[in-house]
């Protein structure tokens, strides 16, 4: 709505400092509704414009996907300069984009401080999912992922979580056109996954700030079951996801015993398989999820043993589940070989016939290093032999 000469924003505006250095303004980007509230009224809108200003601003970046404070045509040209002069509109940068001859697009992105992660959207039939980073680097060295084998440098803010999904918009033309309705928009982007890299429960606020933004129903709009949280077993934070966040969950189990789960997924040192299930009975019940998805990696020779599939069967009963089989994706001095496939689906036929939903997953990208824990930013990409990475493990 604009305001005329002798409107308070005007009066406001002009009694307020010029513009502040580039480094001292408020990226906007990634503040929750009550953040951009506190940070409006900081810089002098009036008490009883906030909540409408708040609305307007958000709209113009989550549901228009606007860089700029001009095109935001229903604020005064002064309340825009206002906007201007105290806060910025910033993404993390993409340095480079491949595509995989299955369509799979990765995204290097680089984010203050000149650290990068990597960010993928899989295009599928009826709908496409974008994974997600939340850290860079992680901190659980899972001796099967590429993305443990890189040492955690930080957490991510929860713009530059938000911002990964903005960019990829962004690159995939989904911003709605001028004068319709997004809702009449194709969903090119209709699921997050936060299975990039890190480990989503040791930045849950960022994470679940970034997701309710995501899910505003005043800007992305996406819904809850369409996005995924996906954790190695982080047990306090398993309840909390539930009831702040309530998204769908995703465990990284990949395996049936605390032995070898120990060695493939250290954190269960800490949180065993007995209190991670214990958890896990929870979560449909808090958050009103109808699943919970168990991720299991074949591993050949490791975990993927009928004594497995039955194990693995007796372990989740009780809760209502799905088992998301993933062929190893290989990378470069991984101490492990994939399944062999007829042994893959010997492992279905055993989990279906139990009752189970056990889809094979289908690796994606491969051929740009963008399947399922192959994530690892590029200059980052520490090569250490076979051997190495096998002693860490424990393997040896």
């Amino acid at each position: 709505m604009a305001s005329d000469a002798s409107s308070p924003i005007t009066q406001d505006v002009l009694t307020l400092p010029r513009k502040l250095p580039a480094e001292a303004l408020t990226n906007l980007v990634g503040l929750t509704r009550d953040q951009m509230r506190e940070a409006l009224l900081g810089v002098g809108t009036p008490e009883k414009q906030v909540k409408m200003r708040v609305g307007q601003v958000w709209q113009w970046l989550y549901q228009k996907g606007v860089r700029s404070f001009d095109e935001m045509t229903n604020l005064s040209k002064d309340y825009r300069a206002l906007l201007s002069d105290n806060f910025t509109i910033s993404l993390p940068e993409v340095v480079s984009r491949q595509v995989s001859d299955d369509g799979t697009r990765k995204y290097l992105v680089r984010i203050a401080g000149g650290h990068e992660v990597e960010v993928v959207y899989i295009p599928e039939e009826n709908r496409g999912t974008l994974c997600v980073s939340s850290q860079v680097g992680c901190t659980l060295t899972c001796s099967f992922c590429h993305t443990g084998t890189q040492k955690l440098v930080r957490n991510l803010t929860a713009g530059e979580i938000i911002g990964q999904v903005m960019l990829a918009r962004d690159d995939l033309g989904e911003w709605p056109e001028p004068g319709r309705n997004p809702k009449d928009e194709t969903r090119l982007l209709s699921n997050i996954v936060l299975m990039g890299m890190g480990e989503p429960l040791y930045n849950f606020e960022n994470v679940r700030d970034a997701m309710k933004i995501a899910m505003d129903p005043e800007g992305i709009s996406l819904s809850r079951r369409r996005i995924t949280l996906s954790t190695s077993g982080v047990v306090p934070e398993i309840a909390r996801t539930a009831e702040e966040i309530g998204c769908l969950l995703a465990i990284s189990f990949h395996a049936t015993t605390d032995n070898v789960r120990d060695k493939l997924v250290p954190i269960n040192k800490r949180w065993n398989i007995e209190e991670l299930l214990g958890a896990l009975k929870e979560y449909p019940r808090l958050s009103n999820s109808e699943r919970i998805t168990f991720e299991y990696v074949m591993l050949k020779g490791v975990n993927d043993s009928d004594e497995d599939a039955r194990r693995l069967i007796k372990l989740i009963s009780g809760i209502p589940a799905k088992i998301n089989l993933i062929p190893f994706n290989e990378w470069p001095g991984a101490p492990y070989k994939r399944s062999d496939w007829k042994r893959i689906k010997a492992f279905a036929d055993i989990i279906y016939k139990a009752g189970y939903a056990s889809p094979i997953r289908t690796p994606r990208g491969e051929d740009i290093m963008a399947a399922c824990g192959q994530l690892k930013s590029a200059t980052e990409r520490a090569r250490k032999s076979r051997a190495q990475i096998a002693a860490e493990s424990g393997l040896t």
